[in-house]
């Protein structure tokens, strides 16, 4: 190869490394953009609190979720250090939870041009920042600081009387309840949940009582307190107006307390209803949990739940034991019903689903005693017994009684010959089952349709588009769709 060939590659490589330069420009530091991303959320805060306009905390509340997963110490000690006062008890409170960093740098140099050290802080920047303090002890595992931490964001709302706090408070109470949680002592904080929620209800704090409401029954279903449970369903009203996830919460908890009761057709509505006002795209854990419950209501009722749900990815694996459990239930095999007992029990008991499925080895035995009438025109007691493992014809012949006397089965018992014997099959068509069947869908459709119109949004009578000039418009447009994303986001997360 030629001196003149090898000069003219050199001056091409040379041009292809600046073209590249050119096109792909140095990204930003992560933790700086994290930085601005935070002060713009803050911004938001700050802008509904002097506005009076709840919409503009409701964005900036929502942007915490995008903040948490990229936030660390070096990025809060930031914002604290901008956003509060030079000589500040709230600022050295605060400044405890974050580690040191490696490198003192000095305030200005950490705090950037546009930013000085405010001479006050308002309340709801406050709260707003230890919020992040406390979701990064969370996430890094320090509990016992985190209960610091929440214990003195509880302190600040106590003492506060601020309609624009309404918002963070309530995601402080649940975050509250979470630390309580994870440190073994969630039921010390019942009492206080129940004084807020007083206060919250006086206040016609629709938010904070919604989420009150739904932490005090957590509270109760975790200790298996559902009398108490029920007491508050019933002395109590739930907000219309809650959010969607507040809606799926509340509604979960009431299936939960319908079903101990034995009102399982009130515990499936609840629970289909749970699933379906969940996220759709997050949420997994949740509705992986509801979904459990509903199956073991849905055999309670006497139902096969539909085979296609335990195809779906996400609820294949954590639903197995109860598509076993669904194969005993439909077969009556009271065999397999104790074997899949006996195999997954402890997981049904970590679950808090083992006293329902306990419940139904009466429906094994009562789907036994329905396939063998309709097998069998004429079968002895002593055989009933052997084919479906019970002690004795004398228990057949009680359960064969009440089954007949429930409408399971249309036969007769004859006690002195000691056998049952199968009548005729009857047109189903000629009873009220396929209209009470109908009337039950026609129900379900009404009831989603009024759902949905309940949860639909309309822009408040004073916007008029004609006095809204093009531009305001493009940027009502625009903070929609950021809305609409970190709604999203908020979402995926909102079920930890």
């Amino acid at each position: 190869m030629s001196g003149a060939e090898k000069d003219t590659k050199d001056v091409e490589m040379e041009e292809a490394k600046d073209s590249e330069s050119k096109e792909s420009p140095p990204e930003k530091d992560k933790d700086l953009l994290t930085f601005e991303d935070a002060r713009e959320a803050l911004k938001l805060v700050e802008k509904g609190v002097t506005h009076k306009e709840a919409w503009y905390i409701s964005r900036g509340v929502r942007s915490i979720q995008t903040i948490r997963k990229r936030q660390n110490d070096a990025v809060l000690r930031r914002l604290i250090i901008a956003y509060f006062p030079a000589v500040s008890t709230a600022k050295d409170d605060i400044l405890q939870f974050l580690e040191e960093p490696m490198d003192m740098e000095q305030d200005g140099e950490v705090r950037p041009r546009s930013s000085k050290p405010k001479s006050q802080t308002i309340p709801e920047l406050e709260v707003y920042l230890y919020l992040l303090v406390l979701l990064l002890l969370l996430d890094h595992g320090k509990k016992e600081q985190a209960m610091k931490c929440s214990n003195l964001i509880m302190e600040k709302l106590i003492k506060e009387n601020r309609r624009t706090l309404d918002q963070l408070a309530a995601r402080c109470y649940y975050y509250h309840a979470r630390v309580y949680q994870l440190n073994g002592q969630f039921s010390t904080v019942r009492s206080f949940f129940h004084l807020r929620l007083r206060t919250a209800t006086l206040r016609h704090d629709e938010e904070g009582q919604a989420v009150l409401i739904n932490l005090l029954l957590w509270n109760y279903l975790e200790h298996n307190l559902y009398d108490q449970a029920d007491k508050l369903v019933s002395k109590s009203t739930f907000p219309q107006n809650a959010n969607n996830n507040e809606w799926a919460r509340h509604l979960f908890y009431l299936g939960r307390i319908r079903a101990i009761q034995l009102d399982y057709s009130e515990s499936h509505r609840h629970l289909i209803q749970a699933i379906r006002k969940a996220p759709q795209s997050g949420a997994i854990g949740f509705k992986q949990t509801a979904h459990k419950f509903a199956v073991v209501v849905q055999l309670l009722l006497g139902e096969i739940p539909d085979k296609a749900m335990f195809r779906d990815p996400t609820l294949k694996k954590p639903l197995l034991p109860y598509f076993r459990l669904t194969q005993a239930v439909r077969s009556g095999d009271l065999v397999h019903f104790n074997e899949v007992l006996t195999l997954y029990r402890q997981k049904f008991i970590a679950e808090k689903t083992f006293t329902l499925i306990i419940r139904l080895r009466h429906n094994v035995i009562k789907t036994g005693i329905r396939m063998i009438s309709l097998s069998y025109s004429r079968i002895s007691l002593a055989d009933i017994a052997a084919k479906l493992q019970l002690d004795s014809p004398q228990d057949a012949e009680y359960i064969i009684a009440k089954a007949i006397r429930d409408g399971v089965i249309e036969a007769s018992l004859d006690h002195e010959e000691g056998y049952m014997q199968s009548k005729e099959n009857i047109d189903i068509y000629s009873t009220k089952e396929p209209q009470e069947a109908f009337h039950h869908r026609i129900t379900f459709c009404l009831d989603i349709h009024n759902q949905s119109v309940k949860a639909m949004r309309y822009p408040p009578k004073s916007y008029n588009k004609d006095m809204v000039s093009a531009e305001e418009r493009r940027e009502r447009e625009q903070q929609d769709i950021e809305l609409a994303k970190e709604m999203a986001d908020e979402d995926e997360e909102d079920f930890p």
